[in-house]
């Protein structure tokens, strides 16, 4: 059985229905650790395996990676940092909670970008993690260890976290599924900050039906959370099968849009035009007004992350890598004056995005405008620029945005596209997304070292 090619609700009934071992696939995702991880350096911590005889709950002994962000009561969670390269916690993250009491397996803790603050996965302290589809470019951060574990079914899941695009450029760039839930939506409680006001928590899967059974499992209100957000718990899996007939899609254009790779573009049209043989209509509209978007995110992630890092960059500004120490840097030289206008431009944004999703069930954008770039001589800076273009807005208003892969370049990089609703349609995302995979089978080719 060629596990990579069935999703977690199948696993889910089969173990259920003790067709399959909990322990075969827990086994399964050890034996690509073993094999795949000295090359891709997708963990910072493999969690040795124990017996697993889960049979129970909506994850029963699904084997999950989790971001190190993430913290794991006994289990080293170093968030890619100097700083906390022997940080133990005492608690697990709510979100921990949840995927345990689900029945998940956790077989590690993913490599990530230095404090998520980048999008290379490049980290001077704990090893670069490289591309499954061409172990020379970056496979996305910050949670490339994340996508890369999923990609190669070193995990069938993983956990992410998103504050300009950490989910969904990794998710694009390693030809997986990435979801950014609404702000609010899942519980930021026990994962290390970025950015108070930005940071969201979300899965990184296989495909869409597994990103919506995770979302089940790790939504809902947290009230020691402080922007946990009390809504009326979602249900996500029962309607991805609701027709595309009449649903209303806004495809992007504009000069934001069209600075991107030719075949990106190419792409995402392509699949976009597929979804009205299933009854949608689609109109393109202007997202010009999204440039502005996106420098505010930006502004706002390096100045909250300089007051959530003070101390530390005030005590040990060495202890941090290059990129992510001028960063930091940057944000605490912003102004209060920059930052409160870069505050009004999120107001602004956020109601320009809710006017156009009053009209639009949902708005279809590339997830980042070039396919992964070589690791090797690259500015993590500049990449940062580029790979958050399409995604940070949607970091700054909030909103739901899913990552799905819509296509290959002629390289055989992946290509991903991205789908965004209004606030708290999460359901939205997904339905088109699964419309999406109908038509094409894009999510289900493997890189070329499975």
């Amino acid at each position: 059985m060629n596990i990579s090619s069935l999703h977690l609700t199948d696993l889910r009934n089969l173990v259920k229905s003790k067709e399959i071992e909990a322990v075969e696939l827990v086994s399964a995702c050890y034996r690509q650790i073993e094999r795949l991880n000295p090359l891709l350096n997708a963990f910072i911590t493999v969690i040795a395996q124990e017996p697993s005889t889960a049979n129970e709950g909506m994850l029963c002994g699904i084997p999950i990676a989790v971001k190190d962000l993430y913290d794991t009561k006994g289990i080293r969670t170093t968030a890619g940092a100097r700083f906390f390269a022997d940080n133990i916690p005492q608690e697990d993250a709510i979100v921990v909670q949840k995927i345990k009491k689900a029945g998940a397996h956790i077989v590690g803790k993913t490599n990530t970008h230095e404090i998520a603050l980048g999008v290379t996965n490049n980290n001077p302290h704990y090893g670069a993690c490289k591309n499954p589809w061409d172990v020379t470019r970056t496979p996305g951060g910050s949670s490339g260890g994340s996508a890369v574990a999923v990609a190669t079914g070193m995990a069938l899941a993983a956990l992410g976290t998103d504050t300009g695009g950490s989910i969904r450029i990794p998710a694009s760039l390693c030809g997986v599924v990435g979801l950014k839930p609404t702000f609010g939506r899942v519980s930021l409680r026990g994962i290390l900050p970025l950015s108070w006001n930005l940071d969201h928590a979300g899965p990184i899967t296989r495909n869409v039906e597994d990103a919506a059974l995770m979302l089940q499992v790790m939504g809902g209100y947290d009230e020691l959370d402080p922007v946990s957000v009390k809504t009326l718990p979602g249900d996500y899996s029962s309607h991805l099968k609701d027709t595309m007939k009449e649903r209303k899609i806004a495809l992007a254009v504009g000069d934001f849009i069209e600075e991107s790779d030719a075949e990106v573009l190419q792409a995402v049209r392509r699949t976009t035009k597929m979804l009205e043989q299933l009854g949608a209509s689609i109109k393109e509209v202007n997202v010009d007004f999204l440039k502005e978007a996106t420098l505010a995110n930006a502004l706002m992630t390096q100045a909250d992350g300089a007051a959530f890092h003070r101390e530390r960059l005030k005590e040990h500004p060495d202890w941090f890598g290059a990129d992510v120490r001028q960063r930091l840097e940057a944000g605490a030289a912003f102004t209060s004056t920059e930052y409160i206008l870069a505050r009004r431009t999120q107001s602004e944004i956020r109601r320009e995005c809710e006017l156009l999703l009053n009209v639009y069930d949902t708005l279809i954008l590339p997830t980042t405008p070039i396919p992964a770039p070589v690791l090797e001589g690259e500015d993590a800076l500049e990449r940062a620029r580029q790979l958050t273009r399409f995604t940070a807005p949607f970091n700054l208003t909030g909103l739901p945005a899913l990552s799905l892969p819509c296509g290959f370049t002629k390289d055989g990089l992946p290509i991903g596209m991205q789908v965004v609703s209004r606030a708290w349609n999460e359901a939205g995302v997904l339905r088109t997304g699964y419309a999406c995979q109908q038509v094409t089978d894009w999510h289900t080719k493997t890189c070329p070292l499975l």
